[in-house]
């Protein structure tokens, strides 16, 4: 009987290929495990600052974060963050508060709403594209 003895390049490529079936995998695995990390520290964003807002006004949060939003007694900050949580949740029915408050000008934020983070809620509560909606908030 005759040993068959594969060359030494075939194997190296057979290795060589084997490593990077295993690194394109392991970075696939740490993209998608990133991704998740990021919907659900989203979602925990959202949450928060939905809690906040209907300790002040209790009721449906969206409600809550529309007054939040409206109201002046809360600095700017804090009201683009709600900005923000209503541009995630995507209802439609913040979009006539979030229009109010859109210029369409530059980003003034000790002044004014940012423009820029109400431009993303608008898109977002019109249904634009939102990678993290597969995650109930």
């Amino acid at each position: 009987m005759k040993k068959h003895i594969e060359p030494k390049q075939k194997r190296r490529f057979v290795s060589l290929k084997r490593v990077l079936v295993y690194g394109v995998l392991s970075c696939l695995v740490l993209v998608l495990v990133m991704f998740v990390t990021v919907c659900f520290s989203i979602r925990s964003g959202v949450k928060e600052m939905s809690a906040e807002a209907t300790k002040e006004y209790p009721g449906n949060r969206v409600e809550a974060l529309i007054a939040y939003v409206s109201s002046e007694s809360h600095s700017l900050k804090k009201r683009n963050r709600a900005v923000w949580a209503l541009g995630q949740i995507g209802d439609k029915n913040a979009l006539a508060v979030l229009e109010s408050f859109y210029t369409g000008g530059g980003c003034y934020h000790e002044k004014q709403l940012c423009q820029r983070e109400l431009k993303h809620a608008i898109y977002g509560c019109k249904g634009g594209l939102n990678l993290t909606a597969w995650l109930r908030r």
